[in-house]
């Protein structure tokens, strides 16, 4: 067993660990940087990137079928299942080969290829061949995505979002457990692909909404695209030949059974700790047995552990996995004295069509009575009419007695647009006034910000008048 002693050690080469590797590399070079898996992001590999790909091959399909609107008529597009996922796995080996090329750009003495379990607060040991003593610790392992125990003996037609992106060809049918993130975009984009799509969901969620106008409005728009029942009532799972067997109470209560080739599980997803070994250590963990760690210092309790990205159950989303690892990479180094970071705006975005944005303060999180909400509704907004991308449903939040803008829901055209340029107001703490005061050109779908918060400044006066 060989064994080593360095100043940080650091467990995954995603984007939070390789981030923190980067921050440590500035102070000292007694530095372990410890990988069981394949090199390469979650996102460039099974989730952003890949997904995106997938989205923007549906989105010409769509153009193509609904171009006779403006008057140009072409024949109905015909997909080739076997050339959209070849291009989809071609760009997305480009992207993981950005990163790997990353990798072997960082010093090989530093790399340790295995699995880490701690011993104690300070020892891991990877696999059988090493032991590595560290002042500092660095939790940067990722996510896995979680199957639910519902699919009784259909498991093996189970299939996660990373199994997608190494299929050599569509499906013809496909149901997917949950209506999340990950849900919403695979589902729609295959829908688009001319693969039969449903999607099951439980609690009434669409995506991160919780504004139950805007939540209300999403599931109207989707559902008469594709099939959307987001409270579902699946009374049976069953292995069939060809696939699965489904049967359910749709939204209207009949009893239906389905047939699918697949069943896509796209509940969520669970940070990678389960097997690192923590009940060896004296670190405070939930009743799940994740690590309580503090999200301004990344530091797990009061011990010389952090834990950044995805691992950390939080935030997970690649900006927010850069900056809790640049954090954790500091705050390591400085160990036992701690510096708080500033975290960002929180922004969220669904890549469906219309496209879901969340920024700042979610309508659950706000309390009753302090707020007011500014409406824009885009099915009439001129620029969205032109474009024929005209559905869509925003609302705005901002402090009843001083107009600071608080957060934002918005279902509709180009929302990744319009959720940056609000995280960027609700970043400098801008007021109604002050954000009204900015310029809006014409005819442009910002013009739909201005909408709302034309509509928030009307209810401000009236609640001082």
């Amino acid at each position: 067993m060989k064994k080593n002693k360095v100043d940080i050690a650091i467990i995954g080469t995603g984007t939070a660990g390789m981030t923190a590797y980067r921050q440590a590399r500035k102070k000292t070079d007694s530095i372990a940087l410890i990988e069981g898996g394949e090199y390469g992001t979650t996102c460039a590999r099974v989730g952003c990137m890949p997904s995106k790909l997938l989205i923007a091959a549906a989105e010409a399909a769509h153009g193509a079928k609904k171009a006779h609107h403006f008057g140009v008529n072409v024949s109905a597009p015909i997909i080739d299942g076997k050339a959209v996922m070849e291009r989809i796995k071609s760009e997305r080996d480009r992207f993981v080969g950005f990163v790997k090329a990353d990798v072997e750009d960082f010093k090989s003495e530093h790399l340790i290829k295995g699995y880490a379990k701690f011993i104690d607060d300070n020892i891991l040991r990877i696999d059988d061949h090493s032991l590595i003593e560290a002042k500092t610790i660095i939790i940067a392992t990722g996510s896995s995505p979680a199957i639910a125990p519902i699919f009784g003996d259909a498991t093996d037609r189970v299939i996660v979002n990373d199994n997608v992106f190494e299929w050599d060809d569509l499906p013809k049918s496909i149901a997917v457990f949950g209506p999340g993130v990950i849900g919403l975009e695979i589902g729609q984009a295959l829908h688009r692909l001319g693969v039969k799509v449903e999607v099951f969901g439980r609690g009434g969620f669409v995506g991160p909404l919780t504004d139950p106008e805007i939540l209300h409005y999403g599931h109207q728009v989707f559902s008469k695209e594709f099939y959307l029942n987001p409270d579902a009532q699946v009374t049976k799972i069953k292995r069939i030949d060809k696939g699965v067997m489904i049967t359910y109470n749709d939204i209207d209560g009949r009893h239906i059974c389905r047939e699918f080739d697949y069943i896509l599980a796209a509940t969520g997803r669970h940070a990678n700790v389960k097997n690192l070994g923590l009940e060896n250590t004296s670190l405070p963990l939930d009743e799940v047995g994740q690590p309580i760690f503090n999200p301004e210092t990344m530091q797990v309790g009061g011990h010389p552990v952090f834990i950044a990205g995805d691992a950390n159950n939080d935030r997970p989303l690649l900006h927010e996995a850069a900056d809790e690892g640049y954090l954790a990479g500091k705050n390591a180094l400085s160990y036992p004295v701690m510096r708080k970071g500033k975290r960002r705006t929180p922004l969220g975005i669904v890549f469906t069509d219309p496209q879901i944005a969340t920024v700042g303060s979610s309508y659950s999180s706000l309390k009753e009575g302090e707020f007011l909400t500014g409406t824009v509704s885009f099915e009439a907004q001129g620029r969205s009419r032109v474009m024929l991308k005209n559905k869509g449903l925003g609302h705005l939040y901002a402090d009843k007695k001083t107009g600071r803008f608080l957060g934002a829901e918005i279902i509709g055209p180009a929302a990744e647009h319009l959720a940056h340029l609000l995280a960027w107001a609700h970043e400098q703490k801008l007021t109604v006034n002050q954000m009204l005061a900015m310029p809006f050109y014409h005819p442009v779908i910002e013009e739909g910000i201005r909408t709302a918060l034309q509509d928030l400044k009307r209810k401000q006066k009236g609640t001082l008048s």
